[in-house]
């Protein structure tokens, strides 16, 4: 198991934050271009709430692939979770925190997960997959931030 853990500090309210990091629609807009990640099932547009699923589509090292959420944990504004239900991983975990900064936002995102393929995932865990997962949460992480900031 590995966990990637970012932080952002936005200059907007936490509502806004909270609700923008839980919109489809915004999320497709705020992740690599290249893995071409679009909402393909479940909640495919508007927030996401607690119970909800959604499935992505996305290609990433060359790979199509789909993986399907539910927000198991929510708590309006502060907090929400997201755990994969179906997909490449053999576990996958999201928290999302907001807390307020002086009027400004500070976003964490945690993500724990587990590669499949025993030994061989693991190595992948730490040589490959850490770093990639690291890198799309800070891209995500500032896009967010700049369209939260224009609001």
């Amino acid at each position: 198991m590995v966990t990637v853990r970012t932080e952002v500090i936005i200059d907007a309210p936490l509502e806004t934050c909270f609700d923008l990091a839980r919109d489809i629609e915004v999320h497709t807009r705020t992740v690599w271009k290249h893995t071409k990640e679009r909402a393909i099932n479940g909640t495919t547009t508007g927030t996401i709430n607690e119970g909800e699923t959604v499935t992505f589509q996305a290609t990433h090292f060359l790979i199509r692939q789909k993986l399907t959420s539910r927000i198991t944990g929510f708590e309006k504004p502060y907090y929400f979770v997201d755990e994969m239900v179906k997909g490449a991983f053999k576990k996958l975990r999201h928290e999302h925190h907001f807390e307020d900064h002086n009027g400004k936002t500070r976003m964490v995102d945690t993500l724990t997960f587990t590669a499949p393929l025993g030994v061989v995932g693991w190595i992948v865990e730490r040589v490959v997959l850490k770093r990639y997962m690291r890198k799309f949460l800070e891209h995500r992480n500032i896009q967010l931030k700049k369209i939260a900031e224009m609001s």
